[in-house]
This record gives structure tokens, C-alpha cells and sequence, in this order.
């Protein structure tokens, strides 16, 4: 909706995405203090956080390069290459586990940080949803992402592609803002399992939602599939791995912790 600078060479997109991430570490903040989280443990996660979003980036511009690999050609990375959401989440993902079980392995002896992961993960699933909820309002003044090019009163005009189009952009920022409110509920509530909660309904979401962008979506060796609905269903089959994964161990920390006190 509005590409152009705001202040010096700094557009609205570039304002969101910081948004977003300051948003997602407030929300980590406030959330990990409503658990009573060790503060070490807090400080550990966010520089991981922090390290993960800046290699993240280079992560997603690295898949994108990918993604359009038909289109352009060949693999290139210049001014002109995107960033895709899926591959930040990947590897900025990867680069937080690295960092976040690598020195947690050195710093604490007692494995607090290990002990804490679940919560971490919980918690990651709110800052996730309003960083990339924040981050689609970016992509919505951008002019990215759009839905079907179309001359009607719900479309909105986009100088990027000096056209009308359905604002995708939005509605998926709506449907993360609504998904943040549901973790928010959840993590007040101290009931576990968000992370994979999240990767499921996102990844229906944007498999589904897939089918009405218009942008170029770049290919994958399965033709009929855009490259974000093939990690979409990644994600989902994912989702319920770490499901029971985290059940699992959460109920032998349990017995543990029961046979623990039945000693006592």
C-alpha cells in the first residue's frame, strides 16, 4: 500500500518487521515472568533468539533464492531477492537450538535449561505469532504476498504492482493476531503444547491459503505443490511428532518427580 521511504532509505516494511520482533520479545518477557522462568534461562533465550532472527534472515533469502531458481533462471542472490517467511522460521529455528542447547550445555550444570525448554517452547509460539503477524502488515505495505489482481471494493491498490488486489496480507495478519489471543489464553492459563499447536494451524492455514496468492510462488520437484504448502504439510506431520513427543516426556517428568516425593 505504501512502498516508499518514510525516513531516509527506511520503509514502512522494514518499521513492521522491527515491530515485530521487539513485540515478540516484550510478549517473551512478560510471559516467561507469568511462569516464573529462571532468569538466566531468559537472558539465554533471547540472545539465542536474537542471534537465530539475524541468521534467520540470511536463511530466508537463501530459500527464496531457491524458490526461484525456475523463474530467474538459476540460483542468484542480488537486491532483487525476497525473503520467505518458511525459511526464516527454518533457519533462524535451527540457529536457536544450536545456540540455545550448545552454551545452555556449559552455563548450566543443573540443565535448568533443558528443564525449561517446554516453556520456552510455549511461549514461542505467542512471540512467533505477533512477530509475523506484525511482519504481514510489512508485507501488506509492501505490495508482497497479494492475493488475486482484481478491480472490487474489497481489493486494495498496491503501487508495487500498480493494480488492485485482495489484501492476503491482511487476513493473515488477522488470522496470527487471533492465534496470538488463543496462546495468550493458553500460557495464562499455563496449559502446554502450543509450539505444536501453532506449526499445525499455520500449516493448514497457509497450505490452504496458498491456493488465492497471485505473487510468483516460486516451484518444487512436486509441480502441483508452491513451496511453502510443501513445508506446510512438513510442518503439520511435525506438528504431530513433537505432540506426543512432548506428552511423553512431560508425563515421565511427572512420574519422576512423583516416585521423587513417594521416596521422600
Amino acid at each position: 500500500m505504501y512502498p516508499y521511504p518514510i525516513f531516509f532509505d527506511i520503509d514502512l516494511y522494514t518499521v513492521f518487521l522491527c515491530l515485530g520482533i521487539i513485540g515478540a520479545i516484550v510478549v517473551f518477557r512478560t510471559f516467561s515472568d507469568k511462569l516464573k522462568m529462571n532468569w538466566k534461562v531468559q537472558n539465554l533465550t533471547i540472545v539465542s533468539a536474537f542471534v537465530g532472527i539475524i541468521l534467520g534472515y540470511l536463511s530466508a533469502v537463501v530459500f527464496q533464492a531457491f524458490y526461484d531458481i525456475k523463474s530467474r533462471g538459476g540460483f542468484i542472490i542480488d537486491t532483487n531477492t525476497g525473503a520467505t517467511f518458511y525459511g526464516g522460521l527454518i533457519g533462524g529455528a535451527a540457529f536457536f537450538l544450536a545456540i540455545y542447547f550448545g552454551v545452555g550445555h556449559f552455563v548450566f550444570k543443573d540443565k535448568m535449561h533443558v528443564k525449561s525448554f517446554f516453556d520456552v517452547a510455549d511461549i514461542a509460539a505467542a512471540s512467533i505469532a505477533i512477530a509475523h503477524g506484525l511482519g504481514r502488515i510489512g508485507c501488506l505495505m509492501a505490495g508482497c504476498c497479494h492475493g488475486k489482481i482484481v478491480d472490487a471494493w474489497y481489493a486494495v491498490y498496491m503501487p508495487a504492482i500498480s493494480a488492485k488486489a485482495v489484501p492476503i496480507q491482511l487476513y493473515e495478519a488477522l488470522f496470527l493476531f487471533a492465534l496470538f489471543a488463543f496462546f495468550t489464553f493458553r500460557i495464562w492459563k499455563k496449559q502446554s503444547c502450543n509450539l505444536p499447536l501453532y506449526m499445525v494451524t499455520y500449516g493448514v492455514w497457509r497450505f490452504v491459503v496458498e491456493y488465492f496468492r497471485t505473487d510468483d510462488r516460486g516451484s518444487t520437484i512436486v509441480d502441483f505443490l508452491s513451496p511453502s504448502q510443501l513445508i506446510a504439510l512438513i510442518m503439520i506431520v511435525g506438528s504431530v511428532a513433537l505432540f506426543f513427543g512432548q506428552r511423553a516426556i512431560m508425563k515421565k517428568a511427572q512420574s519422576s518427580a512423583s516416585e521423587s516425593k513417594a521416596d521422600e
